[in-house]
C-alpha cells in the first residue's frame, strides 16, 4: 500500500465526487437553504449543479465549506 493511500483512509470525502456532494447538498437543504448555510452567490443567483460546480473548482475556499457542510451533514 502506498503511502497516499494511507492518508485517504480518514478521509471520509474520499471517492466522493464533487458533483455528488452538491447534488445530496442541493436534495437536503435546497439552493436556498444552502445559500444561507453558505453565503456564496453560485448557490444565491440563478442556482444549478453545473453553475455551483465550475464555481467551487476554481475556488478553493468555497469548496471547502462545501466540503465541511457535506461532512457535517452526512458522515
Amino acid at each position: 500500500m502506498a503511502a497516499h493511500e494511507n492518508t485517504q483512509v480518514n478521509n471520509p470525502l474520499h471517492g466522493v465526487k464533487l458533483q455528488t456532494i452538491v447534488e445530496q447538498l442541493e436534495a437536503e437543504f435546497g439552493w436556498q437553504g444552502l445559500a444561507q448555510l453558505i453565503n456564496i452567490n453560485c448557490f444565491k443567483s440563478d442556482p444549478s449543479v453545473k453553475s455551483s460546480l465550475k464555481f467551487l473548482r476554481k475556488t478553493p475556499w468555497a469548496r471547502n465549506k462545501v466540503e465541511a457542510l457535506y461532512i457535517k451533514t452526512f458522515c
